[in-house]
Formats: structure tokens, sequence, C-alpha cells
């Protein structure tokens, strides 16, 4: 049994690590927020040590690290917002803890550089949340690409719409320099599983680009790439009611849709086991899409080559 320590407990992703460091046969002795509500903690054990402060929060996982391999951390989970993510992978590293860090695990790629230098210094490892590549169906969908002929290109078109009200904009999410706007957001995810199945980037375009709202074409080793995500609940293609299903996720590969909707629930668990095993994915795999969406938030906004999604038609 591994012990672990968490940062943003009371965040929306925080019962997924819950529950996942707890089916894994593992347990959570600390966590901290800088808000009080995480009585869900009380769901997964009553022996979890909570902090508001983040100074307090490093003492006693430094206390627990002098006190021998019983009672150290030998694992901290970032989930906090995205502007800390590097911050708080540092203080794992420094305590001599492998980090499991949500997705992005930091918003600007020279950041990698020096969490790659720090992993080398510790000797222990910054892990991070690619749940879409542990997907049976999207691993049996990159292997069936992989399989096919050099050179030959399918047409993908990538919609994520997930309706935010205007909480959104006031939060850290709506703040660029804190969230890494829309593409990292709530893109980065879709934008590995693009990398991961169909090759490096090979041209990009950004045809939108707002606060709530972006699209763009990629071209790809294996794809062409139209592409939309938004946080408007206009862009929905049914009509958003409170409390009603508010999020449309499509990706279509040559005109059919690949489904996927299901295999969800339990894709933090497994990859946890994987990241336990020495098999998960690290600053090596998350580096292509962090320099991507980084890419993207920088490019001229142009009509392009006409190659547009859908829904600018």
């Amino acid at each position: 049994m591994r012990n672990f320590a968490l940062t943003g407990a009371a965040g929306f992703v925080a019962p997924r690590h819950f529950r996942a460091i707890r089916d894994t046969g593992n347990r959570l002795v600390a966590a901290v927020d800088p808000h009080d509500s995480v009585g869900g903690l009380d769901h997964y054990s009553f022996d979890v040590r909570f902090f508001t402060e983040i100074e307090r929060f490093d003492r006693y996982l430094e206390k627990l690290r002098r006190m021998g391999e019983d009672a150290k951390v030998h694992y901290l989970t970032v989930c906090s917002p995205n502007y800390l993510h590097d911050a708080h992978c540092r203080l794992g590293l420094r305590i001599k803890a492998d980090v499991i860090c949500e997705k992005p695990v930091v918003i600007n790629p020279w950041n990698l550089d020096a969490l790659e230098e720090l992993q080398d210094e510790s000797g222990h490892r910054v892990w991070t949340i690619l749940h879409l590549r542990a997907h049976d169906k999207l691993i049996a969908l990159r292997d069936e690409i992989a399989a096919e002929a050099k050179g030959s290109k399918h047409d993908v078109v990538l919609t994520y719409v997930t309706a935010r009200g205007p909480w959104y904009d006031v939060s850290w999410k709506g703040q660029l320099e804190k969230s890494g706007g829309i593409p990292t957001n709530i893109g980065i995810h879709f934008f590995d599983l693009l990398l991961w199945m169909f090759g490096s980037v090979e041209e990009a375009q950004v045809h939108v680009s707002e606060s709530r709202r972006m699209a763009g074409y990629l071209e790809l080793e294996r794809a062409r790439v139209r592409w939309f995500l938004s946080v408007n609940a206009g862009d929905l293609p049914q009509a958003a009611a409170a409390g009603a299903k508010s999020t449309f996720r499509s990706i279509a590969v040559d005109g059919t849709e690949v489904e996927f909707s299901d295999g969800f629930d339990d894709l933090h668990t497994r990859v946890y086991a994987m990241t336990l095993a020495g098999k998960g994915f690290g600053l090596r795999e998350a580096r292509p899409s962090i320099e991507l969406v980084h890419r993207l938030r920088g490019a001229p906004v142009s009509l392009g080559s006409g190659l547009h999604h859908p829904l600018l038609t």
C-alpha cells in the first residue's frame, strides 16, 4: 500500500482521483485546498489530514518524509488549477515523491524543460492523466490506423461543446494566464488523442479564437482535422436546460462517428494502475499536445484554406 497526498481537493475532478487511489488499493493521507467544501472526502476515508494553506500542507508532508518509509508520501496527486500544476509538481519532487498530475501538466512548454531537470535531480517522476489513451475503443482504432500503409490520410472532424454559465468567465478557468484558454483547459486531452492517434503536426490554422470558443484546422501525418471547441450553450446541437445534458462530444473519421461515450467511468483508475506499474504517461508523452496548444494560442486568426469546421459554415 502506497501513501498519497493531493492538491485541489475541492475541485471538480478530485473525486475521480479519490476513487482511483482507493480502488488501486492505496491510501490518501493528506489533502489541501483553499476552499473547505471537501466533505466528499468522507466517502473515501475518515483519516485524511486536510489543510487550507499550502505552506502547512508542505510542512506536514516534509514531516512525514522524515518519519520513514511507512509514513512518507509516495505519490502527490495534483488536481489544482492549471497555473499551479508546475509549482505543485515541484513540491512533490522536493519531498521525494512521484507526482500524478492532471492535464495539462503545465501551460507553457518551457516549464516542461525545468520539470525534466528536476526529475533527474530528484530521481522521481512526474506522470499525467492522458485518460483517452486508456479507452479500449480508442486503443483499437489507433491500432487499426497504425497498421495502414504510410501516406494515407483520414478526414477527421472533432467537435467538443461543454456548456458553462457566466461563472466560468469569472473563475480561473476563464483567465487565459491561469487556464491557458479554451484549447488548453477543455481541449488538451482531445489534442493529445489526435496526435497519439494520427501523428505529429505538419500544419496548424486557427479560424476562430475567442474567450469561449475556438476552431481551426490541423494537418497531421495521417489526418486532416477540422476542430471546434466551445463552452457556449448556443453551440450545442440540442437545446440546453439547467440540469440536463449540456455536453456534446464527437469525433468523426471519414464521415463515420467514433462512438466512445461509454467506458469513461474507470479511466482514471486504469491510468493510476498503469502508472503504479511504471507504465503510465510521463512528460515525454505530455509534451506534443502542450506544444501544440501553446502554438494555437499564439497563431494568427485567418479563414485559411477553407478547411473549416461545419459549425463555422
